[in-house]
């Protein structure tokens, strides 16, 4: 009854806090309590690519691949101001190679994603938890939990039916350790410790969902490629994912307002979407449905805490985040990582506590919260276009920049967040800045140009930052970054940015920054990809400037870099000043 970390909750964030807790620790003894007996049902099965990073970690990606769940190559929508459909792409300007399956983690595979059936899934991470030496107990609930202040002092277990505990428990039903945390999808321990959680937005949607079997895909891409369909009605969307080779999973999200004025069940209203859209309805033609409609309240949140003295939480207990952008596996499953990461350096006593504690707090609202501002944008721009400006003043405003409306469109067009929970790598909410570009464009038929094709000498403005620290997550350890800090602003130096402040440390004239910056992509210190490599390190100068950390300028004698983002990715070439 005793163990060294207690983990409530054996769904995805549960089972890879397990798994990597006893990777980087085999000597550490967890518990992971599942109140369900797996396998069974659960929503959210759209991934993006950097779970797969994390299965690849956890040392179970080629379990998972073997599983053979639909292989996505990115999304298609029809959302914003116009009925055309569009796609994105995870491998923007470049061809999906078609490997035989299954597939290496390695080249394109490390970009992609999965479309997973989570009752599968789900079972294949805690039964991996359970090899690697975890305990796993299923059909037990937490009853009871002891505190004392800001500690978890203990957990009062229940079985649900006769075997789901050995007779080597005996009587006792409670579970002790130095570590506690919550990885179910419920309010446990924000109930028993008094967190109160934050909703930053106006969003109050319901999801209805239910699963189908031989629907046709709408697309198939090489050897069990495909792209999920996200398709706005007006009054909500559509769902379409594949999860896989015959069963598909389609749901509804539509503003709770709209139910309740609408006279209409919910199932009615299911039926009512899928009948009046016309591409899900012709895919549906010849399929049959499971007939086991689930429903949900949407509500975005994080928690005003999401950790304490000795207990984390982790997954949909901490925070959660609109599905439009497919983000809830990721959050959850990244989450995880930190709290593994963070528990491990926390006995081993060679970093500072707090310090530890207010990283991971601040990691899981930033990365929740502008999930959530990201979403909203997603909605706005379906409704008044003025409207979507205003919005993204306010996502403007959360990444500590005061703009107004016209100045944080501009700012968002180029990609807006240049320090996500990953130091290093310029993106938003999982999108790079090419793809976040891209997509306002789609959505508002607005073309912003990028400042580093209006300019062409380039200065590090570092003037008034202050020196702090930022973490890095890798290999079992979290590791203090140096970085910038103006504001709410953060400069981090490693990665990416680390190499280009050096570079115009010593270089301004765009060519030579180009030239310098091309080189250093060949050498594979970014991966593989040059190509792709380069192209990330042109958005994360973008980012820079737009954050203010470069100063640029235009000299009417050197040529400027022309960039432009399609379809088809990167399209950049010099040409001579006008």
């Amino acid at each position: 009854m005793r163990f060294d970390v207690a983990i409530a909750g054996g769904g995805p964030a549960g089972a890879t806090l397990g798994c990597l807790l006893v990777k980087y620790d085999p000597s550490i003894k967890v518990v992971i309590i599942e109140r369900e007996r797996f396998p069974r049902d659960h929503v959210g099965e759209s991934q993006l690519p950097a779970v797969c990073e994390i299965l690849n970690e956890m040392g179970i990606w080629d379990e998972v691949e073997a599983a053979d769940f639909p292989v996505k190559i990115g999304a298609t929508y029809r959302w914003g101001i116009t009925d055309d459909l569009w796609d994105f792409n995870f491998l923007a300007g470049a061809t999906y190679s078609n490997p035989p399956r299954p597939a290496k983690y390695e080249g394109q595979r490390q970009k992609t994603a999965f479309q997973v059936d989570r009752s599968v899934y789900d079972k294949i991470l805690l039964d991996h938890a359970r090899h690697m030496g975890c305990t796993v107990l299923e059909e037990v609930s937490v009853a009871g939990m002891a505190t004392d202040g800001n500690r978890v002092t203990g957990l009062e277990i229940k079985p649900l039916s006769d075997g789901s505990l050995s007779p080597d428990w005996g009587e006792d039903r409670t579970i002790t350790a130095d570590f506690y945390c919550d990885c179910t999808a419920g309010p446990l321990f924000r109930r028993n410790l008094g967190i109160e959680i934050t909703s930053p937005t106006s969003l109050r949607n319901v999801a209805a969902w239910d699963y189908w079997q031989n629907a046709d895909w709408a697309v198939n891409i090489g050897t069990g490629g495909t792209r999920i369909q996200v398709m706005s009605l007006g009054w909500g969307w559509l769902w379409f994912i594949p999860v896989g080779k015959t069963r598909t999973s389609i749901g509804l999200v539509t503003a709770a307002e709209y139910l309740k004025h609408s006279g209409k069940k919910l199932e009615e209203l299911y039926a009512k979407a899928i009948a009046e859209e016309p591409l899900v309805a012709r895919l549906t033609q010849n399929a049959t449905r499971e007939d086991r409609l689930s429903t949900t309240r949407d509500w975005s949140f994080f928690a005003e805490r999401a950790s304490g003295t000795n207990w984390f939480l982790a997954g949909d207990s901490a925070g959660f985040a609109d599905p439009i952008l497919s983000a809830g596996l990721t959050l959850a499953q990244s989450g995880a990582r930190r709290a593994a990461f963070t528990i491990l350096e926390l006995r081993k006593g060679e970093k500072n506590p707090d310090w530890l504690h207010r990283e991971y707090d601040n990691a899981y609202k930033f990365q929740v919260g502008h999930h959530i501002r990201f979403a909203d944008y997603w909605y706005s721009a379906n409704a008044v276009f003025t409207d979507l400006r205003e919005n993204c003043s306010k996502i403007a405003a959360d990444a500590g920049l005061s703009l107004d409306a016209e100045d944080a469109f501009r700012w968002l067009s180029t990609g807006g967040f240049a320090r996500d929970v990953t130091p290093g790598v310029a993106r938003a909410a999982a999108w790079n800045l090419g793809h976040v570009r891209h997509m306002i464009e789609r959505f508002s038929d607005d073309r912003t140009d990028w400042q580093i094709s209006k300019n062409n000498v380039f200065h590090l403005n570092v003037e008034g930052a202050q020196h702090d620290y930022v973490s890095f997550y890798d290999q079992g350890q979290v590791h203090p970054i140096r970085c910038f800090v103006r504001g709410k602003s953060h400069l981090p130096l490693l990665g990416l940015y680390e190499m280009l402040t050096e570079v115009l440390g010593k270089y301004h004239d765009m060519r030579d920054i180009a030239d310098v910056v091309w080189k250093i992509c060949q050498r594979g210190v970014f991966g593989d990809d040059a190509s792709a490599a380069f192209a990330s390190a042109i958005e994360t100068l973008e980012a820079m400037v737009i954050d203010g950390w470069v100063t640029p300028s235009s000299n009417a004698t050197r040529q400027f870099l022309r960039v432009a983002f399609q379809d088809e990715g990167y399209m950049m070439e010099f040409v001579e000043p006008v």
